[in-house]
């Protein structure tokens, strides 16, 4: 594909630094101005003296069940807890958002003026998109951010956009048929389920539909090579609802290039210290976007360095990719399942005395079951537990009933057993 998306791809890793450390204490300025949130800074944080990884190092890691603590504790006043410095009539910050969002939990999520807000245009282009290009997107448009994240990359690149959404498989295929589109960009379970079902009987993928942004999920290399098989070059980026694009997957195959928003550590898991270049731990991120300005936020997601410039020619750093979750909290079919979640569904039944989610299945295939202990079983109970499922995590699950003490004691709410090539 030959180009960079800007100049700031390829500048040298310590003018790299230098620029975001000297655009950090500016942000933590603003932010101690506008967002209520920061001033539960430490006593003595001086915005202006933190200039480099040891001195970011010392501020506190918020972690994203943290956010929604606070977020809960000022519904009335403020959905976002004090960390965003736009809004909308009403609230503090009375102007400035043009959209918010709900994502599981549920946590909300400003989404300002900005062209480009959550910087997906940089993963987009790596994935080979580019100006004049048609974009069928089948990330949710609804409650959650990733439609309009990969909507605004896109507009900003200069591409059209079909907006999919998630769901109505026959009509997306139809819409794929009829309007020809030069690439996707959603989930690679989706994308799995219309190829599929643009196989059926004979019949053939959209010739146009040659790249594909995956995003949501794992994506292992035996779908990668299938896709391939099928003629889509499909590239993953890593995303979040909270932080927008944090890093994006390049033609080397070699791991994920950091976006060039935001500043990455590694920490040990539970903690806010950093671990050695190459060891596992928690992604903690810092992004400079002055409307929602989320300072050394832990993602809960495993990651590790990985060594050495990308061969592209990009110079910010890699990382290998999702690893698996620092905590409880697992993604299904694009969605967070927290274990606050599985509580809620036990709190609904007197009958349950215990409950654990196993994950299990494959890519394309995720399958949820919660294993509950229960004092009895009246007529029906599992078919209700299991619409309380659906209630309250928005995805389907199945259940199993199982006798008092018969889980293990050790105190896991969610298990994650499913395979990744």
């Amino acid at each position: 594909m030959g180009t960079f998306y800007d100049a700031l791809e390829t500048r040298e890793p310590a003018e790299r630094e230098r620029a975001q450390f000297a655009a950090l204490p500016a942000l933590l300025a603003h932010a101690q101005a506008h967002a209520p949130a920061f001033d539960a800074l430490p006593a003595g944080a001086d915005a202006a003296r933190i200039t480099d990884r040891a001195a970011l190092a010392a501020l506190p890691v918020i972690r994203k069940h943290e956010l929604l603590a606070l977020q809960q504790a000022q519904r009335a006043s403020d959905p976002f807890g004090g960390f965003s410095t736009i809004g909308w009539r009403g609230l503090r910050r009375p102007s400035g958002a043009r959209r918010v969002f709900q994502s599981p939990g549920p946590i909300y999520e400003p989404e300002g003026a900005a062209t480009d807000y959550w910087r997906a245009a940089r993963a987009l282009h790596a994935a080979g998109f580019r100006a004049g290009d048609l974009v069928h997107n089948s990330f949710s448009y609804h409650l959650t951010p990733a439609g309009s994240m990969m909507e605004g990359g896109a507009l900003a690149l200069g591409c059209t956009v079909f907006p999919g959404g998630v769901g109505n498989t026959e009509l997306q295929l139809q819409a794929m048929r009829e309007l020809q589109p030069h690439g996707y960009a959603g989930t690679p379970s989706f994308l799995k389920i219309l190829v599929d079902k643009a196989l059926e009987g004979g019949g053939s993928v959209p010739v146009s539909l040659r790249r594909a942004l995956l995003s949501g999920e794992a994506f292992p290399p035996s779908l990668r090579d299938w896709l391939r098989g099928h003629g889509i070059e499909g590239y993953q980026c890593y995303a979040t609802a909270d932080l927008g694009l944090i890093a994006y997957e390049t033609e080397a195959r070699e791991g994920l290039v950091l976006d060039e928003g935001v500043i990455v550590e590694i920490v040990r898991p539970g903690t806010g210290d950093p671990v050695p270049e190459g060891e596992v731990g928690e992604l903690v991120v810092t992004t400079l976007n002055p409307d929602y300005p989320l300072v050394r936020f832990g993602t809960g997601d495993l990651s590790a360095v990985l060594a050495g410039r990308c061969p592209t020619g990009r110079t910010n750093t890699r990382i290998k990719g999702w690893m698996g979750r620092a905590d409880q909290t697992a993604k299904v079919r694009g969605m967070f399942v927290h274990p606050s979640q599985v509580a809620e569904v036990a709190r609904r039944f007197p009958e349950i005395v215990r409950a654990r989610l196993v994950v299990s299945g494959e890519m394309a295939s995720d399958r949820m079951t919660l294993r509950v202990e229960v004092t009895a079983e009246p007529k029906g109970l599992a078919t209700r537990i299991a619409d309380a499922i659906r209630d309250v995590t928005k995805l389907r699950g199945e259940v199993e009933l199982c006798a008092p003490g018969s889980l293990p004691n050790d105190g896991r709410v969610i298990e994650d057993a499913r395979k990744y090539d």
